[in-house]
């Protein structure tokens, strides 16, 4: 048996026990991905995050993410989580990181003013012409429009209400293969300015706390509807989360609190 490392932190969380927690294991070499797979099962978090060091010099590590069933082409919080982990807790030299992904590209933590900025691709959602009869049954109540870009279907909704007390059917969504769903709504006056939750049961994760990477597409969404490039949006989950965003161009920044909760190691075979 070997051990590796392991950090776990509350991602997007005001205070500790809320936002999305990440599990964060740095290593030396890549582990076989089966042992990737298993340890990220064991972990039963939304996302684990490998990183090693980019020998080639396009960015500093490479990147990789599993949920407890399946590897992602693209994690948000557990991207700002690897973040925090070198800034914080481990000896990285700069105050930014660059990360290379296999399907997302590069992509940047900066610290900045004490606080830690998510840099991610910007991806607008699109018309569908036509709408899976099990998304709309596993929602229950049904949006005012659908949309959809890459492996997230966006549904639209008018109230924050709606979005807060919504009980999907799981087992309906989880016939979405490979799909993820956002569904979002105007914020609460004196609130923020958009609100969301993310359900991806079809990639083992029934309702994500916080997800960076639905905010790829709610950002230029509500940033053209709205008018405005600052945004303030509560992900309505019931562990909460809050991100403050701004869309770049073709690129979404986003910061929100991570705060620790556990150091040590793993035992893995090898």
């Amino acid at each position: 048996m070997k051990t590796v490392p392991i950090y776990q932190v509350d991602v997007f969380a005001r205070k500790l026990f809320a936002g999305n927690p990440a599990a964060v294991c740095p290593l030396q070499s890549w582990l076989p991905e089966a042992t990737m797979q298993a340890i990220a099962a064991e972990n039963n978090l939304a996302e684990t995050a490998f990183f090693v060091k980019d020998e080639t010099g396009e960015a500093d590590y490479l990147l990789r993410w599993f949920t407890p069933t399946v590897e992602i082409e693209l994690c948000g919080h557990a991207t700002l989580a690897s973040g925090h982990v070198l800034l914080n807790e481990l000896t990285h030299p700069r105050d930014d990181v660059r990360f290379r992904t296999l399907r997302a590209g590069v992509l940047s933590v900066t610290k900045r003013d004490g606080a830690l900025w998510l840099d991610l691709p910007a991806r607008m959602p699109q018309p569908l012409a036509s709408v899976p009869e099990d998304l709309l049954g596993g929602l229950t109540l049904l949006p005012q429009s659908v949309l959809a870009t890459g492996n997230k279907y966006f549904a639209l909704y008018d109230d924050p209400a709606d979005v807060a007390h919504l009980k999907p059917d799981m087992a309906r969504l989880r016939q979405l293969e490979g799909m993820g769903v956002v569904v979002t709504a105007p914020g609460r006056p004196d609130h923020e300015d958009f609100v969301s939750r993310f359900f991806a049961p079809a990639m083992g994760v029934d309702e994500d706390p916080a997800t960076g990477s639905a905010h790829c597409l709610l950002v230029p969404y509500w940033a053209q509807r709205l008018g405005k490039r600052e945004l303030h949006a509560t992900q309505l989950s019931p562990r909460g989360a809050v991100l403050d965003c701004v869309l770049d161009g073709e690129r979404v920044r986003m910061s929100g609190p991570v705060r620790h909760y556990l150091r040590g190691e793993i035992a893995v075979p090898g």
